[in-house]
């Protein structure tokens, strides 16, 4: 975001903006801004000296020896302040006992004592310019102005130490807070960036869990009647048809769900397929349909209202018994399956599928078990439980309860 502005800010924000820059051996380089932020501080220094030196050449008290290592040290202080950025601590230091010897370097000090403050935390800036207001009284009192009062001088020096390291402490906690407002927009973005991944995440999740109830159903149906004909190839013409019957049937419904979720996948919408979700009213048209297909299914239902199962609930509740029967078509095939719903509102929806141990050699149907797991996660999204396991008999059942309010 500050890519075209880059100029005008410090190298030092432009440090910690730039991921690189903190590699070692690499210095940040200067800006614009930093080049006439330090031209700045270089003239204001030459200019505050230079009406030092003035002073002290005209002070009659100052041998002239004096003035002109006095104007000597202060110039050496005006050229280093364009050190000021690498060692700001050093130069700080450096100054105190420059500042009592030369006049002429008073700017210097200021510039130095300023920069700490921007640079350094606190605990420097105060060491160093308390170290320098505790001089100031000495100094006047050694060199005391010819044209003020020593009392006058002393509070003067002291504000422009105060002013200069209140200055740079402004300057600090500026650049720092365009630092954690940097900071925070960028978390801000990682977090929405990481909603929007945890969002299609949970979406991708979901259209797997439902492409595998559906299509497992469909896809079932079609293998056990392809076996039929596979296997009995002698079969009553009436039966060859209706197995044929229901292949085409079961193969369109197919590709029917899939044309839908892959309409999902496009849109980005699970609800735009315009097809009703199935509810617990769909699961008699679901055991018809098992039936129809040869399988010996068994209803039970006792729920005390019917209508006022909720949605989400009752969809729950039609997978399961859905993966029930075509894990029981897979694994049990001529069992006699029985499907039991019973419940009602504040006792919760118990649904249960469970198939006795087939009889005979079984083809196996190849599974992955990833039904069950997402029976599993569906029914703990709406705060119930689900089991399954083999029965004292040898068959298997599938037993879920789901909350009614």
């Amino acid at each position: 975001m500050f890519a075209g502005r880059r100029w005008l800010l410090p190298s030092a924000v432009l440090e910690e903006l730039d991921p690189d820059a903190g590699r070692p051996g690499r210095r940040p380089r200067r800006t614009a801004r930093d080049w006439l932020v330090d031209f700045s501080c270089f003239a204001v220094a030459v200019i505050v000296g230079l009406v030092g030196a003035d002073s002290v050449s005209g002070n009659p008290q100052v041998p002239t020896g004096l003035a002109e290592l006095d104007q000597l040290v202060g110039a050496l202080a005006c050229a280093a302040v364009w050190l000021r950025r690498r060692w700001p601590l050093g130069l700080a230091v450096a100054t105190i006992p420059v500042s009592l010897i030369s006049e002429t370097a008073g700017g210097a000090c200021m510039i130095a004592v300023f920069t700490l403050a921007v640079h350094r935390p606190f605990r420097y800036v105060a060491w160093v310019a308390g170290i320098s207001v505790a001089l100031i009284p000495f100094f006047y009192w050694a060199r005391p102005d010819p044209e003020l009062p020593y009392v006058v001088t002393v509070v003067l020096a002291v504000l422009l130490t105060a002013a200069a390291v209140g200055w740079g402490m402004f300057a600090r906690s500026q650049r720092r807070l365009m630092l954690s407002l940097r900071d925070r927009a960028r978390r801000a973005e990682t977090e929405a960036r990481l909603r929007a991944e945890q969002a299609q995440q949970l979406a991708r999740e979901a259209i797997a869990r439902e492409m595998h109830d559906v299509l497992a159903h469909r896809l079932t149906l079609l293998s056990v009647h392809a076996g039929a004909l596979e296997f009995r190839p002698d079969a009553p013409r009436e039966e060859v048809a209706r197995a044929a019957g229901v292949i085409r049937e079961s193969a369109h419904e197919a590709l029917q769900d899939l044309r839908e979720i892959i309409g999902v996948l496009r849109a980005g919408d699970q609800d735009d397929t315009g097809r009703p979700q199935p509810t617990l009213a769909a699961l008699d048209a679901l055991v018809a349909e098992s039936r129809e297909a040869g399988m010996k299914v068994t209803l039970a239902t006792r729920v005390t209202d019917p209508a006022a199962v909720p949605a989400s609930v009752g969809r729950t509740a039609y997978r399961i018994a859905q993966e029930g029967l075509t894990n029981a078509r897979k694994h049990a095939p001529g069992t006699e399956v029985t499907v039991s719903v019973e419940g009602g509102p504040g006792d919760g929806l118990t649904v249960a599928v469970r198939n006795p141990a087939p009889e005979g050699e079984v083809t196996p149907v190849p599974g992955s078990g990833q039904g069950l797991i997402g029976l599993t996660e569906r029914a703990t999204l709406t705060g119930g439980s689900l089991e399954h396991g083999a029965t004292a008999d040898g068959g298997f059942e599938v037993r879920a309860w789901l909350p009614w309010g």
